[in-house]
């Protein structure tokens, strides 16, 4: 595991598009104030949209859910009614 390149603030600020071209490439900074790190810049995780076909085979293996047993269950469990405000 590779340790994480430390950058100035001062070289952010300077240099900062081939600081973000990094980024973009998939390397992590810690930005550092005078030696002390105070933030960390890293590139964004990308959503993963996962195809309906793919969605609806793995929908297909879950269990059943009985809604109308599992709303009783909470009904059971948890008093829904607000008390009087004195």
């Amino acid at each position: 595991m590779s340790t994480m390149k430390q950058i100035a603030q001062r070289d952010l600020r300077n240099d900062s598009g081939r600081v973000l071209a990094a980024v973009e490439a998939g390397e992590s900074f810690i930005i550092t104030r005078n030696g002390n790190p105070v933030a960390k810049l890293e590139p964004l995780v990308r959503r993963t949209f996962v195809p309906v076909a793919e969605l609806a085979r793995t929908s297909a293996r879950l269990p059943h859910v009985d809604y109308a047993q599992w709303r009783a269950d909470l009904d059971a469990m948890i008093d829904q009614e607000m008390p009087d405000r004195e």
